[in-house]
This record gives C-alpha cells, sequence and structure tokens, in this order.
C-alpha cells in the first residue's frame, strides 16, 4: 500500500511538472484546456435540452431570469415627463411655472420602478444563467428529471471534489509557495537590470501557475495596447482573481492596504523585489496621502505601471459602476482594460457580504473552470477641459462599451451604505428649477 501510494503521487507529481508547472513558466499551452472546455460544451447543451425537455414532460415550469431588466424604460428628462402627465391629466401644459398635485404621481413612480427593478442591489449577487451547466448552484430548475442526468450530476461532484479540486489545491500551494521564495530571494539582490529581470519572470511564471489552478481558459485582445512603465492600468472589477488574470499577462505594481496572516506574508515578499504601493488601513482613508503617493510613483517613467480597480468593490460581471477619481487625478496616463467572464463554466463574482474568502476560494476551485476575455484598449490622457469625474466616466464607458457591460453612475460602496443625500438633493432641485426658474 505503501509502495502504491508513493508510485501514485510520484506519477501525480510528474505529470504535474510536465503538463502545468513547466508549460506555465515558459507562457506555453498545450491546447488540452480548450479541448476540456469545448467537452464541457456539449455536454452543457445536452443537459440543458434535456432538462427543459423533461420539465415540458412533466408540465413544471422553467425559471427564466430577467436578462435587460422587468421595466422597459425611455431615457427622458423630470421636465418631460411631468409635462406628460400634467397634459394626459388635466390637459394643462407647462406654460406657467406652478405646482400641481399631479406632480406626486412622477415622484411615486419612480419610486415604484426603483424599487422593482433595482440597477443596484442586483448587481451584487451572482448572474442566473439561462442554461444549466450542471452546478446545483446556478439554476433554479435543477431538479430529478431523469436518472442519466442525476448521474452526470453525480459523475461531475466526483471530477470536480474528488480529482479537480485536489489537483487545484497543489498547484496553487505550488505557485504561492514558489512566489513568496522567489521574491524573497530576488529582494536580497541588489538594484538592477538583473534583478528587474529576475522579479519580472517570477511574478509571471508564478501567477501562470496559479492561473492554471484555476483552469482558467483566458483570451487576450489587442495586446499592443497592454500599459506601459509611468502608466496607470485600470480595470473593471468581479473578482479578486482579476490580479492574476491581468499579472499573468504583464507586469504591474500592485496597490492596496497591508493585511495580516498569510496576505500579509505575501505581500511583505513581494515588495522586496518589485515596488508595490501598500498602504496602512489608516492611510487608505486619507485620499490626499493616496493621491501623493501615486503621483510620486507615476512621474518615474522608470517605474512599473501600477494596477488599480477604481470601482473598489466587486461587481457581478454584468456592468461597471462608479469609478472613483482619486486615480484620475494623478495626471498620468490610463490605460484602460476591459475585463469579461463567461459564467457558463463558473461564476467569478465575489459576494464579500455573504462569502467569507476561503469559501468563495472552494466555490472557485470546485467550478468547472475560469473562461474570461481580456481587452486592452487604447490609452487615455485627461483632456483639458475635463475634470477627474469628467475623465473617469469616459474611461468608465471605453470600458464598459467594449466588455459588453452595463454603464451605471451608482456607487459601487451602495453594497454596504445608504444612497448619499446628495441624490436626493439632486431630484429637489431638477423640480425647484422647473417650478420656480434659475
Amino acid at each position: 500500500v505503501v509502495n502504491l501510494l508513493g508510485i501514485s503521487i510520484t506519477v501525480l507529481f510528474t505529470l504535474l511538472l510536465v503538463f502545468i508547472i513547466v508549460p506555465a513558466i515558459f507562457g506555453v499551452s498545450f491546447g488540452i484546456r480548450k479541448v476540456y472546455m469545448k467537452t464541457l460544451l456539449k455536454i452543457f447543451q445536452w443537459a440543458t435540452l434535456r432538462i427543459e425537455r423533461g420539465a415540458k414532460e412533466k408540465n413544471h415550469p422553467l425559471y427564466k431570469p430577467y436578462v435587460n431588466g422587468i421595466i422597459a424604460k425611455e431615457p427622458t428628462s423630470l421636465e418631460e415627463e411631468i409635462k406628460e402627465i400634467r397634459r394626459s391629466g388635466s390637459g394643462k401644459a407647462l406654460d406657467t411655472p406652478e405646482f400641481e398635485l399631479s406632480d406626486i404621481f412622477y415622484f411615486c413612480r419612480k419610486g415604484i420602478e426603483t424599487i422593482m427593478d433595482d440597477e443596484v442591489t442586483k448587481r451584487f449577487s451572482a448572474e442566473e444563467l439561462e442554461s444549466w451547466n450542471l452546478l446545483s448552484r446556478t439554476n433554479y430548475n435543477f431538479q430529478y428529471i431523469s436518472l442519466r442526468l442525476t448521474v452526470l450530476w453525480g459523475l461531475g461532484v466526483l471530477i470536480r471534489y474528488c480529482f479537480l479540486l485536489p489537483l487545484r489545491i497543489a498547484l496553487a500551494f505550488t505557485g504561492i509557495s514558489l512566489l513568496v521564495t522567489g521574491t524573497t530571494v530576488v529582494g536580497y539582490l541588489p538594484n538592477g537590470r538583473y534583478k528587474e529581470f529576475l522579479s519580472k519572470h517570477v511574478h509571471l511564471m508564478c501567477y501562470r501557475i496559479c492561473v492554471r489552478a484555476l483552469t482558467a481558459i483566458i483570451t487576450y485582445h489587442d495586446r499592443e495596447n497592454r500599459p506601459r512603465n509611468g502608466g496607470i492600468c485600470v480595470a473593471n472589477h468581479t473578482s479578486p482573481i482579476d490580479v492574476i488574470i491581468l499579472a499573468s499577462d504583464g507586469y504591474y505594481a500592485m496597490v492596496g492596504q497591508i493585511h495580516g496572516g498569510l496576505m500579509g506574508v505575501i505581500q511583505r515578499a513581494m515588495v522586496k523585489a518589485c515596488p508595490h504601493v501598500w498602504f496602512e488601513r489608516s492611510e487608505v482613508k486619507d485620499r490626499h496621502l493616496v493621491a501623493k503617493r501615486l503621483t510620486e510613483h507615476v512621474q518615474d517613467k522608470s517605474k512599473l505601471p501600477i494596477l488599480i480597480f477604481p470601482e473598489g468593490t466587486c461587481i457581478n460581471n454584468t456592468s461597471v459602476m462608479m469609478f472613483k477619481k482619486g486615480s484620475f487625478e494623478v495626471g498620468a496616463t490610463v490605460y484602460p482594460v476591459a475585463i469579461k467572464y463567461d459564467p457558463q463554466f463558473g461564476d467569478a463574482f465575489w459576494n464579500s457580504s455573504k462569502y467569507g474568502m476561503v469559501t468563495y476560494l472552494l466555490r472557485m476551485m470546485t467550478s468547472w473552470a475560469i473562461v474570461c476575455s481580456v481587452w486592452y484598449l487604447p490609452p487615455m490622457t485627461r483632456q483639458p477641459e475635463e475634470d477627474a469625474v469628467q475623465f473617469a466616466n469616459r474611461v468608465k464607458s471605453a470600458i464598459a462599451r467594449q466588455g459588453g457591460l452595463v454603464d451605471l453612475l451608482w456607487d459601487g460602496g451602495l453594497k454596504r451604505e445608504k444612497v448619499k443625500d446628495a441624490f436626493k438633493e439632486e431630484q429637489q432641485k431638477l423640480y425647484s428649477k422647473m417650478i420656480v426658474g434659475n
């Protein structure tokens, strides 16, 4: 038994080394993951057709998620809508500015629409699929349909938990261990080109191994637009693995607050080999201090591009929410990046208010794969007539348009906070202006 166990471990390690770790080090692929992805797609198509046919035979209604929202809305102004209400109600136009009791109906209707079709809170729940990917947590239609379908689902559970999960944990442990060891060793070298060369390749190698640990299949578009030294790379934020997705194709200086535990060990090792920008918790709240540190970094054109996620929180892969203006005030060239995940193989969204990091990683590692596309957009600079907010909105719109995401003005901080009074006051001012003029 001991001999068999030893042989099994040796064979497994050899397979990992030959087919995963070594290709990851050199940034090559044998195409095994793409064959795996195509096979899964065919199985998903069959399972979806079977569950739809079985539900039809048993007269079970199928749940269909609302993709484009519950309520169809036309982009009209407050003044236009109130004019229409007055015409249809009393036949009066807005010739003489005065208060009409019927104006109340506009605000009532807007309030009910907002409650029924909330643009904000539904961006912080997992994206519901129309098809089934053999993960019971991704479709409300999962129920007993046939023996073959149930056996297939059970076989999928065994593959994901008994084969893929141990393999992925081993790869993740290997990648993190090499990252901590490699950056620590490189950190002792004197500053210069040789240290920078080794640091770059150690980071790329370890991130690529970690990408393999998630069976991530990534398609990079327009690589000629990749961020360059002295700039700021900004991207939409869906998951903590966004960092790994981007860093496995480029070399970045990270920005973030200092953590304790395992994450703290990794941060302290990384900063020895690369000029990452880490902040204490008290410093993160000081916006001017953060802006100063970022400005000092980007003014040195020899330093690496900074990687920032301006939304400040994870959004569920369907939209882009308000970009914080801090990273757009420093006057550096901005390199926008759009990231879009394919939820058929696994949901990459991290709902931090519902799942802790360990639970989230377990869900990721027991998914079939992580499939995503990354678009490098042309660099953008702030125009003379633009302020930081306008520049941030322009960059956000470009990312949303390229990634096929909904462009929202709301702050992602509403995930945990109440709406600011400024939004209410804005509507009050618009109505006041309509009634009493400027």
